[in-house]
């Protein structure tokens, strides 16, 4: 789930050994996330198939890899992540799965990839906001587009909101920490990493926005989370 190589600096050795509990608690719905992505895919290619599936920003336990691959075991997966110590833990939690045989996992960034129309869906989860600024938003999504077949589908994923912006979500967010057992300064602690760490579209019209810019068509949600949304979008063309 990390990004580009100068945001995924801060997804170092340290992060990586908490990333899985820690991504449960920010994301209250975690694995129905994860579990509805892999249905929509599936209901965009067809039940049954067998697909291609680029997965960007794989690192960490490959959680996308591991839940799609359970539900649909004719697709195929290309994992790609700039984080070496959070793809570390992806190829670990492949290997267990044994998911290793179906997934080539490929260090480095999406655009490192080879500009061809191979791939039938992709997913892009818990990313966009990591990535500061809007162009580098667009430059993701565009190298994406590039590499998909034409109405392929793609599943977007991530907090969206100026989270200043919403006062009520986010005191929710930290009380979903408290109620997780932590203390009142670790509870500030990540609340104001959250300010200032990340770079979210501020709504989603922007998320649609960046959507059209990067090629692809409009989309529509099917799931949220406070901040976090995510949505089905088809490439253009």
């Amino acid at each position: 789930m990390t990004a580009a190589p100068e945001s995924a600096q801060k997804f170092d050795a340290s992060r990586a050994g908490e990333y899985e509990r820690q991504s449960r608690i920010a994301l209250a719905g975690y694995e129905a996330c994860h579990e509805l992505a892999a249905c929509m895919l599936a209901a965009a290619l067809g039940p049954g198939r067998e697909a291609r599936v680029l997965v960007a920003g794989a690192g960490g336990g490959a959680r996308e890899v591991v839940t799609a691959a359970a539900l649909e075991p004719n697709w195929r997966f290309t994992a790609v992540d700039p984080s070496a110590p959070m793809l570390a833990l992806a190829r670990a939690r492949l290997e267990e799965s044994g998911l290793d045989a179906r997934t080539e996992v490929v260090p480095g960034t999406v655009a490192d990839l080879p500009e061809a129309d191979d791939f039938d869906a992709a997913t892009l989860i818990g990313v966009l906001h990591h990535l500061p600024g809007d162009e580098a938003k667009r430059a993701i999504l565009r190298d994406i587009a590039r590499r998909l077949r034409p109405g392929a589908p793609l599943i977007l994923a991530g907090n969206h909101q100026a989270y200043a912006s919403q006062p009520l979500l986010l005191a929710a967010w930290g009380e979903r920490w408290r109620q997780q057992g932590a203390g009142p300064d670790e509870v500030e602690a990540k609340r104001a990493k959250i300010l200032q760490g990340a770079d979210p579209p501020h709504s989603e019209q922007a998320v649609a926005d960046l959507l059209r810019d990067g090629g692809f068509e409009a989309p529509l949600r099917f799931f949220s989370s406070l901040f976090w949304g995510a949505w089905i979008a088809r490439r253009a063309g």
